[in-house]
């Protein structure tokens, strides 16, 4: 019998119905919610033909785990992952990809809002190793908002090993650092294929991790905190690095 999981929150069932409406089981949701957001997904579900069930609050409770479920909880399929070689020889080199890989990060809600970050910034995978990371869950899912569905995610055993990987396919690898060594992210050039690679709120990546960057990059900060959360980080460069993008695309129509 194939595996299963559950994933819950409107953001999380809506983009899983959007982009993989035949991956989900069946949907649960609180019968005695009748608000127009509820109405608008059971339309959504029953549009698809989807096996839609009314139950009590306590059996969402039992299958998501926590009370942050909003009244509706999905089954869904586990998906066959392409494995990372193979998502590394479909990349189109000539468009400048970025990934993220994430050193060490093992809160969910962390992770999901890594998520959204590079969703936001068109990011194309998430890298993280297999020990000492969360993988995604279902808090990572609601958190994400939809964004676990339109970003690629990899599982390594050795993160190290990773990078080299994509250093071979043409990619630059940036790691963000306190570092007296480290660049701020403006002064870096950040248009061509790029790897960034973020570490958890106050340890920041590991040791070996950070020998393998070929650059180390800071945030400027003016205030008292010593670092940010990962997420704030992330969005910071990937905007920084979508600005310099935007910028070099200009010029180039500008000189033609």
């Amino acid at each position: 019998m194939a595996k299963s999981r559950f994933i819950y929150g409107f953001h999380a069932i809506n983009a899983k119905l959007r982009h993989s409406p035949d991956n989900i089981i069946r949907v649960y949701y609180d019968q005695n919610r009748k608000d127009s957001r509820m109405q608008k997904l059971l339309l959504s579900v029953n549009d698809l033909k989807l096996p839609l069930m009314a139950v009590e609050n306590k059996r969402l409770l039992q299958m998501s785990s926590t009370e942050q479920h909003q009244g509706c909880v999905a089954e869904i399929k586990e998906n066959a992952k392409i494995a990372l070689d193979e998502f590394l020889k479909s990349l189109d080199m000539a468009s400048n990809p970025v990934v993220m890989l994430l050193d060490s990060i093992t809160d969910p809600h962390n992770l999901g809002a890594c998520f959204r970050v590079a969703d936001a910034f068109g990011v194309s995978a998430i890298i993280v190793p297999k020990d000492n990371s969360v993988g995604i869950n279902a808090t990572v899912m609601k958190t994400a908002s939809g964004a676990t569905e339109t970003v690629l995610f990899f599982t390594v055993s050795n993160l190290v090993r990773c990078m080299d990987q994509l250093k071979e396919k043409g990619f630059w690898v940036f790691g963000t650092d306190m570092n007296d060594t480290a660049k701020p992210i403006d002064q870096l050039e950040l248009t061509g294929a790029i790897a960034w690679v973020f570490g958890s709120e106050g340890k920041g990546i590991r040791h070996l991790t950070r020998e393998h960057c070929d650059f180390l990059a800071i945030v400027p900060m003016a205030g008292e905190v010593e670092s940010l959360n990962i997420s704030v980080a992330a969005g910071i460069c990937l905007y920084e690095t979508q600005r310099q993008r935007r910028l070099l695309a200009v010029d180039r129509k500008t000189n033609q």
